[in-house]
């Protein structure tokens, strides 16, 4: 286990996302320049568990009006705990990170894509499929081979196709081969594959392509330009920094900037999706990624950073979903209720 790793999770069953992309497309996103989300008695016949829309000049991305979140605030007012569905709400009514699984990848690609663009905004996807992934931990698995990948990421790309989407590319696969946990015999597949992702994505017009760069309790920019350049960032349109993890805005920044000027002065996004108070250090430094206490959700996503290096600040991880069965929580990817309410207690 690696005390600075960002702690990733596996999609959902396919079966789950494939329904809910059958649903979007069958009318079920609201659309236009909405005030964030549909209130009681306004919109989906008066539901007041409806999600809509962030206003689109500073949040360009797709909110997921059925995503967990979204379940959940209608439960909780199903079930008349108002309190808490308002809280879950703060979570359910931002633009999240849509994790493409692996079984039909073109369908849940095209899904979302058009779900997006349907409402007039771009989707999020992050692509977490590299073979040898996560070195076997809680979230371990990806691609069985090189060809798989290769017709896997193709598959995507044809489901994208010449829609808007902002695409999160391979979380910790540049930064398992600068500390070690991808064995050596695989850093060569691993490059090739991650270069020819840059370069198939890069192919489509309304792409946008940032390769994951770690966090800054990992690794100094001086120990990664190298394996980025090596990877392809000199293709994509930037690179990602602090997914899944919970360092803050402001040192997030300070670590994009300085690995920018080794890797030509690249744009990046930064995850803030639980980052508002800041990491862990309470517990064991080898758990602190975990499911770690006391976080709180961080600034909204936005494309009006205020500064000319960050293009955005993104929810990549998806806040309520577990780090792995760490201090209680359910396997990775999973639902955890109680954690999003903490999360969204965390900012009151």
């Amino acid at each position: 286990m690696y005390g600075s790793h960002n702690g990733r999770f596996d999609m959902r069953g396919v079966g789950v996302a494939a329904a809910a992309a059958a649903l979007l497309l069958a009318g079920c996103t609201s659309s236009g320049d909405g005030d964030g989300e549909n209130h009681a008695g306004s919109g989906a016949g008066g539901n007041p568990a409806a999600i809509g829309q962030q206003p689109k000049g500073t949040d360009p991305y797709w909110v997921n009006p059925d995503g967990n979140a979204a379940e959940q605030v209608a439960r909780y007012t199903g079930d008349g705990k108002e309190k808490e569905a308002a809280l879950i709400r703060r979570i359910a009514r931002q633009p999240v990170g849509e994790w493409i699984g692996t079984d039909n990848p073109e369908e849940e690609a095209k899904g979302f894509t058009e779900a997006a663009e349907k409402a007039d905004r771009e989707a999020v996807l992050v692509l977490y499929n590299i073979p040898h992934r996560d070195c076997g931990q809680f979230s371990k698995g990806g691609a069985a081979d090189g060809d798989a990948y290769r017709a896997w990421l193709d598959s995507v790309a044809k489901g994208i196709g010449d829609r808007g989407a902002t695409v999160i590319l391979e979380p910790d696969a540049v930064l398992h081969l600068v500390d070690g946990c991808t064995p050596q015999e695989f850093h060569e597949e691993r490059y090739d594959l991650l270069k020819g992702a840059v370069e198939r994505l890069g192919q489509l017009p309304e792409t946008r392509v940032y390769l994951d760069a770690g966090n800054a309790g990992w690794h100094t920019p001086d120990a990664l330009f190298q394996p980025l350049q090596q990877a392809g960032i000199g293709a994509a349109d930037g690179f990602a920094v602090n997914v899944s993890n919970f360092q803050t805005t402001a040192v997030s920044k300070e670590f994009g900037k300085q690995l920018s000027a080794k890797v030509g002065n690249k744009p990046f996004v930064i995850d803030t999706s639980r980052n508002g108070n800041g990491p862990y250090t309470g517990g064991a430094p080898e758990e602190n990624w975990c499911n770690p206490p006391g976080r709180a959700l961080g600034e909204p996503p936005t494309t009006s950073t205020g500064e000319e290096l960050v293009d955005a600040y993104l929810w990549i991880k998806r806040p309520g979903e577990s780090d792995g069965d760490c201090r209680g929580g359910p396997k990775a990817g999973d639902w955890w209720p109680e954690y999003a309410l903490g999360l969204a207690r965390g900012t009151e």
